[in-house]
């Protein structure tokens, strides 16, 4: 393939799930890019708004997609002020790149089980979706999405624990790899899917839908979420504001009221 092709084929596998929001405030004479983890899409929003309204110049843009989607952009001259990501491994690819200041780890998340409602009494634990029938449909991250890896590290040790048949009957059932945690969410709650591996922040907006099922502390890996102002943002002095604003005791608190761990 070309590398013309290649850089099509990335730009339109990144669109897949990305979503940019955000408008100029009345008088606004700064703008500010942030690209977040999808996974970070409601508590940013959130907190986007406080900034707002102290910094009533500045017009905000988010971009929210899959960590790995966000690198591909950045690696190919996408301009963003700031990086949040769901893992240290994307991050520190674009920290040895020259493309981000060194970061700073501002949340933990864990993983959790997502059961379609009529699954709900019979899934109370990983080994009971291997007893689900044959036809299950599982729904997990793609290998190159932060929860794509945690999931499979989460298999990885549920055969060690549980010997290797468990994770055979339970990859057996999975019929999609997703580019981002929110497209395995909403393929549960949409009933294309019985069941999914997500973020618990992201399953508690589900959970009058959908069964949440916690997993093991000893089964799963804690995903850490750094952030970082780009080496090229247009306005370095106003992404370090962002930064620190996140960093805070607000943005602490609403990070804690929307389920995450502390660093």
């Amino acid at each position: 393939m070309s590398t013309r092709r290649t850089v099509l084929a990335l730009g339109l596998a990144t669109l897949v799930g990305a979503s940019c929001q955000g408008a100029a405030a009345p008088g606004a004479t700064r703008s500010l890019t942030v690209f977040a983890a999808a996974s970070l899409r409601d508590v940013f929003t959130a907190l986007g708004d406080e900034f707002t309204r102290l910094h009533p110049d500045v017009a905000l843009t988010f971009n929210f997609a899959g960590t790995q989607a966000l690198r591909t952009q950045i690696e190919h001259g996408a301009r963003a002020d700031v990086f949040a990501s769901a893992d240290l491994a994307h991050m520190r690819a674009l920290e040895r790149a020259g493309r981000v200041e060194p970061p700073v780890i501002f949340a933990r998340n864990t993983l959790v089980l997502i059961v379609a409602r009529q699954h709900a009494a019979t899934v109370r634990s990983l080994t009971d979706l291997a007893a689900l029938p044959p036809s299950a449909r599982l729904v997990v991250g793609g290998p190159e999405v932060p929860v794509g890896r945690y999931s499979a590290e989460l298999l990885a040790r549920a055969a060690t624990l549980h010997g290797p048949d468990l994770r055979a009957a339970i990859e057996a059932r999975i019929v999609s790899r997703e580019l981002n945690v929110r497209q395995v969410l909403a393929k549960v709650r949409l009933g294309e899917a019985d069941a999914g591996i997500v973020y618990a922040t992201d399953a508690a907006s589900a959970r009058a839908e959908l069964g949440v099922v916690p997993l093991p502390p000893e089964l799963v890996t804690a995903a850490a979420y750094p952030i970082a102002p780009t080496r090229d943002s247009a306005d370095p002095e106003l992404a370090r504001a962002f930064v620190a604003h996140v960093l805070s005791h607000a943005g602490r608190r609403a990070l804690t009221a929307a389920g995450f761990l502390p660093p």
